[in-house]
């Protein structure tokens, strides 16, 4: 294995644990009808909608799975063209 590859599958090891930490940080979402009423009213329609935990953890989550994808992609391309 050369240098990129080890680079790769460390840097794909470490973004995998971390998505995996913050979808289980994340809560459920099935509250039912009185958690989407009494809950998420508040977040909804709030000023600070963007700046709750559950947002935060929402777009780590996003830019994490992006970077997940990207470097699968990477490493499938490194081993695909050096194999």
């Amino acid at each position: 294995m050369s240098a990129w590859e080890y680079v790769l599958a460390i840097a794909l090891s470490v973004i995998s644990i971390f998505l995996i930490i913050v979808v289980l940080l994340q809560q459920s979402k099935q509250q039912g009808l009185s958690g989407a009423i009494a809950g998420g009213a508040d977040t909804f329609f709030g000023k600070n909608k963007g700046r709750t935990n559950e947002a935060k953890l929402e777009k780590i989550t996003k830019i994490l799975s992006a970077v997940f994808v990207f470097l699968t992609l990477a490493t499938t391309l490194l081993l695909g063209f050096l194999a």
